[in-house]
């Protein structure tokens, strides 16, 4: 099988650009890009006509005599070196390295060694340890989709602290990453328009200053089979001017028949020497992705009774004769820190991206009344996008009497052009108990949707972390954001243009009233623009969000136990719901509730036992609708209980050997009317082995090959969990 990307042909010739000289002058230029889409923004609106939104049903304690100083911040330098089980500092939270035992709100690290013991090789499973999200499962279609607290926040994944592309087609690979950081609820202030269960921000690999090669083999179940590299390479004598090279091409198969993926990426980043107080970091990547979707299969026979029998869960219900996804991206950006003294530092983080393909997949529809043919529709695709962000900030830490000040003030900025078309095509029904393929798929000549867009975005931000007394601080933000959105749909023939504005806020207060021990209250706010217009053409408000906590945090004074216990009541409002008037069109009258407590563990004990774990309740329901059938039920995809965890144990007598256990039990949750998916509990261990320079693990996740659902996408699909798997991994490093 050929690994050649073949781009959409079936479009207009495209506007947007590609990495070309135009594009990288782009990136030179520091501030310009902010300032200028900061004006853009601001711009009237005028005259729009758009279609209707469909609704939306988803989801050292210190002395009192001496003011609390800021220490001197190195901001990624530290949280690098932050790897194990028991992580005490984050970036996300304020945009500089911050204690999490003083951070007022709630924040979950995975760092690099967890990853790597648990095997994991993309986001998703990263992130089944961490309480209060949901690595939801819509099918192994190839995305990235998390619920957090409840909420959808696929579109809420940073890189590098800078907002991707929304409605993108890729998927974010581990490997590529030190560390995910997830800040859990409303988070807007630093980050504007993000969805109010919270926010994900990958933290990548960057060059260093000590010459080192990593590989890698892993082979397993389906025919998975995995190279890596990760080479750094320093160019100068001190080390600051560094090459680093990480790479990845993984083939694979899947338990559903006839699904498979491939992906190629490489991620350069050169680091190069201005001197001491200035680190200066080129990003570039590469990546190349075919895959045939798995979308599920039904209900009835695996789920519910079917009279006809049992549904193969194994079997594919799309068809491969119809076409998969087949993804280019490519990226380019820099990171720039300055430190003009001890008091004051500017940072800016720019990344351009674009990525361009197709995508062809088939979707259950209604079955049939025998309960037997399988009602399908298929769609094809075609996506041509670009995205440029920029964030630019200072930091600033001065004194004022007996209050020590950590004071962030920023830009950033992002303007994305979007041409994605569709053929919305009819196919052959499907006969779940004698499946046929390659059935012929009948596709319009014509794009039966095309609405090409420009969407420039651009806020001005401001927190303030105050350090005061005996062991308190406080944290205060505010911000002020603009976005603008040209959309021309030549199917209809119109255009409109839609502006919103926001301000949000933000308040903490946190006390450490014993040394390692923390109490805080926090409040804070979101906002997230919508799309479409009400009967009487009034454009919609943005949806806000609007969360209240309150934890407890614990940092042992080495550094090797922490923990956190959050309670919080998150309110997401402005939710489209179904005109009760107008038939065809919404209202923004919806409001949904998340109300909850998580605790998390992490530690690294000196008897060689490391473990993380962590318990989320989260009763997530609707509060607000039109439609009475989901009034007061709870949000699909989430679980009102789940519990996580994971441990490794390198024992004293066998130190070249350690041995991992963990779990996740997940509650019943509601799939979709009318059915619920089952709660479930399964079981993953590992083994390995290490010598010099190599490492030899074992794992099997879904250890007792339990048989459940972990997804659903409507009432016409659910999603079969993986069963037990294999994964055997050689690791040489020099």
């Amino acid at each position: 099988m050929s690994f050649r990307l073949h781009r959409p042909s079936a479009l207009p010739p495209l506007g947007a650009p590609t990495l070309r000289p135009v594009a990288l002058a782009v990136l030179a230029a520091l501030s310009a890009p902010g300032l200028t889409a900061f004006a853009q923004a601001q711009a009237q609106p005028v005259p729009a006509t758009a279609a209707p939104a469909a609704p939306d049903t988803s989801s050292d304690a210190a002395s009192d005599a001496e003011p609390r100083r800021m220490d001197s911040v190195v901001i990624y330098g530290s949280v690098q070196r932050d790897t194990g089980f028991a992580p005490t500092q984050g970036i996300t939270a304020g945009k500089a390295a911050m204690r999490l035992l003083e951070t007022p709100r709630s924040m979950s690290v995975v760092t690099r060694e967890v990853m790597d013991s648990r095997q994991i090789t993309n986001l998703q499973q990263a992130l089944q340890t961490v309480p209060g999200v949901s690595p939801v499962n819509f099918g192994r279609r190839g995305f990235d989709d998390i619920n957090i607290r409840g909420f959808r926040s696929t579109e809420s994944i940073l890189i590098d602290g800078l907002v991707q592309s929304p409605g993108m087609w890729t998927r974010l690979t581990s490997y590529a990453y030190e560390r995910f950081e997830v800040l859990k609820g409303a988070s807007s202030i630093l980050y504007g328009q993000v969805q109010p269960g919270g926010l994900v921000n990958a933290v990548s690999k960057r060059p260093e200053a000590v010459r080192r090669l990593d590989a890698g083999l892993d082979l397993g179940s389906f025919n998975s089979r995995t190279l890596s590299a990760d080479i750094n390479e320093p160019l100068s004598a001190n080390g600051r001017t560094a090459l680093r090279i990480t790479a990845q091409t993984s083939d694979g198969d899947d338990a559903t028949d006839q699904v498979w993926r491939k992906d190629r990426w490489v991620s350069p980043s050169l680091s190069i020497d201005f001197g001491r107080d200035t680190d200066f970091v080129i990003f570039t990547s590469y990546s190349h992705s075919k895959w045939i979707r798995q979308q599920g299969t039904t209900p009835y026979g695996t789920l519910l009774p079917n009279p006809n029998g049992t549904v193969d869960r194994r079997m594919f219900t799309g068809d491969t004769a119809f076409g998969g996804y087949d993804v280019e991206q490519k990226t380019l950006g820099y990171s720039l820190e300055h430190r003009f003294g001890p008091a004051l530092t500017l940072r800016q983080g720019v990344r351009y991206e674009e990525e361009s393909g197709t995508g062809n997949f088939v979707a259950l529809q209604a079955l049939q009344a025998n309960r037997r043919l399988q009602n399908r529709s298929a769609t094809r695709q075609y996506l041509d996008y670009d995205l440029l962000a920029t964030d630019t900030s200072l930091l600033y830490r001065v004194d004022t009497g007996p209050v020590a000040h950590q004071l962030v003030v920023g830009l950033d900025a992002r303007r994305g052009h979007s041409r994605q078309g569709s053929r919305a095509c009819t196919i052959a029904p499907l006969d779940l108990f004698n499946p046929q393929y390659g059935m012929p798929a009948t596709c319009p000549a014509n794009l039966t949707a095309f609405a090409p867009s420009t969407l420039t975005v651009a806020g001005l931000y401001l927190q303030d972390q105050m350090k005061f007394g005996a062991g308190w601080t406080a944290l205060l933000g505010v911000r002020r954001d603009h976005s603008r959105e040209r959309l021309e749909d030549r199917i209809r023939n119109t255009q409109s243009l839609k502006t919103d504005a926001a301000t949000v806020g933000s308040a903490g207060l946190v006390k450490e009233f014993l040394p390692g021990w923390s109490t805080y209250l926090s409040w804070s706010e979101s906002f997230l623009p919508v799309s479409g217009q009400d009967f009487n053409g009034q454009a919609f408000v943005p949806e806000t969000g609007k969360q209240y906590e309150w934890g407890l945090k614990h940092e042992s004074a080495d550094g090797r136990l922490t923990g956190s216990l959050a309670v919080f009541d998150l309110k997401r409002r402005n939710v489209t719901t179904s005109d009760p008037v107008n038939t065809g069109f919404s209202v923004q009258t919806g409001e949904q509730q998340s109300r909850g407590v998580e605790l998390e563990i992490g530690a690294r004990l000196k008897d060689g036992l490391s473990l993380t774990a962590g318990y989320a309740y989260t009763d997530a329901r609707v509060t607000r609708d039109n439609n009475a059938a989901i009034l007061g039920k709870p949000i699909n995809l989430q679980p009102l209980h789940a519990a996580t965890l994971w441990a490794l144990y390198k024992p004293a007598a066998l130190p070249n050997w350690t041995l991992g256990l963990g779990g996740r039990a997940v509650s019943e949750q509601r799939g979709s009317l009318p059915f619920t998916l089952p709660g479930y509990a399964v079981l993953d261990a590992s083994v390995g082995y290490s010598g010099p320079g190599w490492r030899v693990n074992a794992g099997l996740k879904n250890l007792l090959d339990k048989d459940y659902f972990d997804g659903a996408i409507n009432a016409n699909v659910v999603s079969p969990a993986l069963g037990r798997t294999w994964t055997l991994s050689l690791q040489l490093s020099y």
